[in-house]
């Protein structure tokens, strides 16, 4: 009996022995669900853990869980985890398990943790710069990355004294050790395989020896539910063996994982692309080149055939015409002449001695004008034998010297070949005027100089005729005076003379106006009136004033040296101050140079410069006082005046001119007047000069009124600087 009951016991002791074998082997084999348990792991420790092309969750630690599982029966779904830390992952119901950990450690919440057997073991190895020695860790200053801060507390402990910096990104990692300020990065061996693909990171080198290890684990909040599974977990990682793990991480490691960015291949390849580059944009540049010098020969081409004559390259009609405006706008103020030349008998020339004999005719022709002609001219053939010629208006005799060496192997052309023939030619004279320069009627120019050319063929009273007499003589004039301008102020032909400005109440000379004569080496003494105008058409006004100045600075100077301090009123017009902008600053380097106070130099301004430009006059003024000039306004009373002017013009003198209220006929008026502004600029505390004074009653009312200062050939006329200098200047009756 006690046989069968043991027999009994021994049965059912067996039986539940066998029972979950049975069990799972039933359920493998009648293809029931496994349970799936989820994992919640970061991302962005390639090759451990990673997001892949597929948006897959893989890695060697992904992989190795996954073989536990399916070893220990369960299906495991991957969830990158969104919590900063893996403690507070590990307080996310959410997740079954969590991975990686090293070590039990409490979430963030600060429960117990129950963690796996090591699914790996980890190495931890260095990376410096490429020829640093590996750093004695005891004394090192070592990187890393914060999330590795579990790993980091064994470091310490390894090494109590090490000072370990923690960066948020590897990147932040490499520019610390680039930078010097770590001595070197510690991190899993795995993931520096990864990392150090990077073409950028080539100057970093990782040593191979282990600093530490650490263990790679998963681990969930310490629960019943949790320990059983972790159990189970560790039946599967019991059942992967070495060569099997061996051969996972030999897989991961040995891929290219990393993959380039648009800045790696930049990196790589950024010589190869630059060199591309640049030889593409040489290849565009030369080929734009091309393409514009191909343009640039049509557009000559067609230049040529449009605005060129091609029997003797002179400009067509059509390119004198354009020649002619661009001439004109480039120098405005030159003195021009149009001809229109005509070769008398040319359809005898070509009947008799042949074509080809007009055609040499005609090339001869444009070769010798052209050998006399500057830049600043040009010849065109209108049509046949109708030659049309743009000249600067030469000096003197020279322009029947010119015609003449140009004329005569014309004339000559078939006399020195061998025939009798004496070529004539007939030329009209048209001479610009200023509106010329202005409508730019090219057309209308040439019937004038036709129109001169037939009456000229006409009338066989000459060669030539000019169709507007008056100014061809305004002309030469013109040329005369400008072109022999430079040579005049080097031979000193322009003199500095001085009118006397008194005190008519003391009978004391105060000051004179600078004026300046002329006696041409040709023309004689030229009237300040006829030169001066010429001289501002031709832009040449500023060197005039220039010269004057200077030399009223040099005879200040010397009056200075003598003991004789004497103050001067120079003229500075428009003119001046737009051709210098800081003309203030030029009068103060003048005095400064010839060493004399600003005082001396007076700047007499005219009342209708600071009308025709009155901004630009009132800066200048108000820079002039700057530099402690006195300013005077000169003309005042010749017919711009307002009485607005003298509230805005910031002047110290004013020269009334007396000689606009010169008259019998409003006599009475022009006292009242004269009266009442000599109030007026008395009360405004404005001094005055009155100029053109002419009679002794003009000066005695000047005086009755309160004006003291006058200037005028009553007293005084323009005169050489060695009969100013004789002169007493302390009584004016002795003049």
């Amino acid at each position: 009996m006690n046989n069968f009951f043991k027999k009994i016991y021994f049965f059912i002791i067996f039986s539940l022995i066998l029972t979950p074998f049975c069990v799972i082997k039933s359920t493998a084999s009648s293809g029931t669900l496994k349970p799936t348990i989820t994992v919640g792991v970061p991302t962005d420790r390639c090759p451990m853990l990673y997001v892949d092309d597929s948006d897959n969750i893989v890695g060697i630690g992904i992989d190795l869980l996954r073989i536990a599982a399916e070893n220990a029966g369960y299906d495991v779904t991957f969830e990158e985890i969104e919590e900063k830390t893996l403690k507070d992952a590990l307080d996310n119901p959410a997740y079954d398990l969590v991975m990686p950990l090293g070590s039990a450690i409490k979430s963030a919440a600060g429960q117990d943790t129950v963690i796996s057997e090591d699914l790996m073991v980890t190495p931890f190895t260095i990376v410096t710069s490429v020829g640093d020695p590996l750093p004695d860790l005891t004394h090192s200053k070592i990187g890393m990355l914060s999330s590795l801060a579990g790993g980091a507390e064994t470091l310490k402990t390894l090494y109590p004294e090490i000072e370990i910096v923690f960066f948020k990104t590897m990147p932040d990692c490499i520019d610390a050790l680039r930078k010097d300020r770590v001595n070197a990065l510690i991190h899993n061996t795995y993931v520096w395989s990864y990392i150090l693909q990077k073409p950028s990171y080539k100057d970093l080198i990782i040593h191979p020896s282990t600093v530490y290890t650490v263990e790679f684990q998963v681990g969930a909040i310490d629960t019943p539910e949790s320990r059983a599974l972790i159990s189970g977990i560790n039946q599967g990682i019991s059942m992967i063996s070495d060569s099997q793990r061996q051969a996972i991480i030999l897989d991961y490691t040995s891929r290219k994982l990393y993959k380039y960015t648009f800045y790696d291949y930049i990196y790589v390849y950024g010589y190869i692309i630059f060199s591309a580059c640049i030889i593409i944009i040489l290849i565009t540049l030369h080929f734009i080149s091309q393409q514009r010098l191909i343009k640039k020969e049509q557009e000559h081409k067609i230049r040529q055939l449009t605005e060129y004559d091609s029997l003797t390259g002179a400009f067509s009609a059509a390119g004198f015409n354009k020649k002619v405006i661009e001439l004109l706008q480039t120098n405005p103020t030159t003195p021009y002449i149009i001809t229109y030349n005509n070769i008398k008998n040319f359809k005898f020339i070509n009947n008799q001695l042949g074509r080809q004999a007009g055609d040499d005719l005609l090339r001869f022709f444009v070769e010798r004008v052209s050998e006399h002609l500057t830049p600043k001219e040009a010849i065109g053939r209108l049509d046949a034998d109708h030659f049309v010629l743009l000249a600067i208006i030469p000096e003197g005799s020279i322009l029947d010297n010119r015609v003449q060496s140009i004329l005569t192997p014309i004339k000559n052309f078939f006399i020195n070949r061998g025939s009798d023939y004496d070529v004539q030619v007939s030329y009209g004279i048209y001479v610009l005027t200023p509106s010329d320069y202005e409508t730019l009627e090219i057309d209308h120019m040439l019937d004038y100089a036709r129109f001169a050319e037939r009456k000229a063929r006409e009338s066989n009273s000459g060669d030539y005729e000019v169709y507007n007499i008056d100014q061809w003589e305004k002309g030469k004039l013109l040329s005369d005076v400008c072109g022999h301008f430079s040579t005049a102020l080097k031979q000193n032909e322009i003199q500095v003379w001085y009118q006397p400005q008194v005190n008519y109440k003391t009978g004391k000379i105060v000051g004179a106006e600078a004026l300046c004569r002329w006696n041409h080496g040709a023309l004689g003494w030229i009237s300040p009136g006829l030169f001066i105008p010429m001289l501002e058409q031709a832009n040449l006004i500023y060197e005039l004033d220039k010269y004057v100045w200077d030399k009223v600075c040099q005879d200040i100077h010397r009056w200075d040296k003598q003991g004789d301090k004497k103050s001067i009123s120079i003229n500075l017009s428009r003119f001046d101050i737009e051709a210098n902008n800081n003309i203030a600053k030029y009068f103060s380097d003048l005095t400064k140079r010839h060493n004399i106070s600003p005082l001396q130099l007076r700047i007499e301004i005219t009342e209708g410069a600071y009308v025709a430009n009155s901004q630009l006059i009132l800066e200048t003024t108000e820079r002039l006082h700057e530099y402690g000039f006195i300013v005077e306004m000169d003309d005042f009373g010749s017919g711009y005046s307002s009485l607005n002017m003298l509230k805005e013009v910031p002047v110290n003198v004013i020269k009334l001119d007396y000689g606009f209220f010169r008259g019998e006929l409003h006599k009475d008026k022009s006292k009242i007047i004269i009266n009442h502004i000599i109030k007026m600029l008395r009360s405004l505390q404005i001094d005055l000069i009155a100029e053109g004074v002419e009679t002794k009653e003009q000066a005695d009312f000047l005086l009755d009124k309160g004006c003291d200062i006058m200037q005028g050939f009553y007293f005084f006329k323009p005169m050489p600087v060695n009969d100013f200098e004789a002169l007493d200047f302390n009584n004016i009756s002795l003049k």
